[in-house]
């Protein structure tokens, strides 16, 4: 998607949208195209993310609680930006709940940011940066939910250096696995007091 007034895609911008959609990611992470923020930068696209947690017999529901969720957005400028240091940067946000002793740990922030750095070490980037959040809410009156809820929000930006977005995709979704609890990919989870292989 393109800001209002924009020309013709160019080829670089189709060809990095086309790699965001090719990227692979593990079944319980949905993926799919959301409306870009506009004015940000000529051309825009953006993916929305979110884990699904299977039901009890396997099944998928179709009514997720969106414990888990995110957003990865380019920016296309043909011109370049200076604070970029590149034509093309991706801005990622990710939310999730935790549990109340990690969303009190004093190391969080420096591990979700450790989540982040690792799975892009795979990419070709530069101007990383970013911050982590840890937040609690607390519930009072006619409103449904748990008394306390503890989330993790993270936010980042970083400019790529090719147009193949693939890689880019797929370290975001491990950021957002990350966050969820989510086992490694190949990892089966037998529940409780069973071992994982």
């Amino acid at each position: 998607m393109t800001s209002p007034g924009a020309c013709a895609e160019p080829v670089d911008f189709r060809s990095a949208v086309d790699s965001m959609h090719a990227a692979r990611i593990r079944p319980d992470i949905e993926v799919g195209s959301i409306r870009p923020p506009q004015r940000l930068a000529p051309y825009s696209h953006a993916i929305g993310a979110e884990v699904t947690q299977p039901e009890p017999d396997g099944e998928i529901p179709t009514d997720s609680d969106g414990s888990a969720f995110g957003r990865l957005i380019l920016l296309y400028d043909p011109d370049g930006q200076d604070a970029w240091n590149g034509t093309m940067r991706l801005v990622a946000f990710v939310q999730a709940e935790v549990e109340a002793a990690l969303a009190t740990d004093p190391l969080l922030p420096e591990v979700a940011w450790s989540w982040l750095a690792d799975a892009l070490a795979v990419t070709d980037i530069t101007a990383l940066g970013g911050t982590v959040t840890s937040t609690t809410s607390v519930r009072y009156g006619d409103i449904s939910g748990p008394p306390r809820a503890h989330q993790l929000e993270l936010r980042a930006s970083w400019t790529a250096t090719g147009t193949d977005l693939s890689a880019h995709v797929e370290a975001f979704c491990e950021v957002l696995s990350s966050a969820a609890g989510l086992p490694p990919t190949g990892v089966t989870n037998l529940g409780v007091g069973g071992a994982a292989t």
